[in-house]
């Protein structure tokens, strides 16, 4: 059984310590792109970490070119693409960035299906093994995590689901879409980066994404309220470090050793967890800029989960079309993230 205390003892002090191969010229350079910028949470605490381990472990033989906000070219629903068509080497991207083509990560962003983002990722991780190989056949998966609660900002205060009614909302997945058409608010498709501008120029009156991500975005100087929910999450994002397929093979056996060790299980864990854990800064920013937090109890989160029912039912509709076991994938998924939080 894989519980949280086995992902920590095998992370150790450091999440990621590795065994160094000795110092040598460098031979492999790997482009890292994405669409946050350098500074942003993700790039900085997460995709920096992995690029610096990978190039300390290979002894200098592997370099890691970072390539932030898209600067090889590009939207960020290409990203995956372009790990495939090797545009890029690596890619950190949304899932969801590409609706409907891996169906079977959505089970980690139905509505309040989540309440840890280290138990998620690593249930996420075990299932991409067991059942999600095949959908990403194109690429070499190196990790799959989510982020910490998913919460809503937005102009006006959003406190029950009848605030939703009529308000323009950018959602950053099908599924998310999906759950903000269902209670009620108009769902409007974008990129993080997209945002800001949207905000600013009234496009949208409200963002879905987790804390971690409002400070690179200036999102509680854009708008001033901010709904949370206790409990488990409204929903949730996937995400996945990804590499192409073709570069991978092509290392030489101890350089695939040194991804290797960077990669998997403790690598997803220590991503969402470490995602989850840089919403507390973020939060503070907004609570000393005196902005209105609204925290949903879980008692008040009932009329939430109740009105957000047909997204789960509509979803495993949709999964039986497609000849895929939804709700066993549901069950499988709450079981592995049980045991991990025993």
């Amino acid at each position: 059984m894989l519980t949280r205390r086995t992902i920590t003892g095998l992370l150790g002090a450091t999440a990621l310590a590795l065994t160094a191969l000795p110092a040598a010229a460098q031979e492999v350079t790997l482009k890292l792109h994405q669409f946050l910028p350098a500074q942003a949470n993700v790039p900085k605490l997460i995709l920096d970490v992995w690029a610096d381990n990978v190039e300390e472990a290979s002894g200098g033989r592997i370099e890691v070119e970072r390539y932030p906000s898209m600067q090889l070219g590009g939207s960020p629903p290409q990203l995956l693409d372009q790990a495939i068509d090797g545009v890029a080497d690596v890619v950190w991207t949304v899932v969801g960035y590409t609706p409907g083509r891996f169906p079977r990560t959505e089970v980690f962003e139905l509505p309040f299906m989540v309440n840890n983002a280290r138990a998620g990722s690593a249930a996420y991780w075990q299932m991409y093994e067991t059942h999600m190989q095949e959908d990403f056949a194109d690429v070499h998966i190196l990790g799959t995590w989510i982020h910490g609660p998913g919460m809503i900002h937005s102009a006006d205060p959003i406190v029950t689901p009848d605030d939703m009614q009529g308000v323009k909302i950018r959602g950053a997945t099908r599924q998310v879409n999906t759950l903000i058409e269902t209670l009620g608010a108009t769902p409007v498709g974008m990129p993080v980066p997209a945002i800001p501008e949207a905000l600013s120029k009234g496009v949208i009156d409200g963002t879905t994404i987790p804390w971690e991500v409002t400070p690179a975005l200036k999102i509680p100087e854009l708008v001033q309220n901010h709904t949370e929910f206790e409990g488990n999450h409204l929903y949730n994002v996937t995400f996945v470090l990804a590499m192409n397929k073709a570069r991978y093979e092509g290392l030489p056996d101890d350089l695939k050793q040194v991804i290797d060790d960077n990669s998997g299980l403790e690598f997803s864990v220590f991503a969402g967890g470490t995602q989850s854990d840089a919403d507390i800064p973020s939060r503070q920013i907004a609570v000393d800029a005196g902005n209105n937090i609204v925290t949903v109890s879980e008692a008040d989160a009932a009329a939430w989960r109740e009105a957000a029912q047909p997204v789960y039912d509509a979803w495993l509709a949709e999964m039986e079309e497609k000849g895929i076991d939804g709700q066993a994938l549901i069950d499988e998924a709450r079981q592995l993230m049980d045991e991990y939080e025993g």
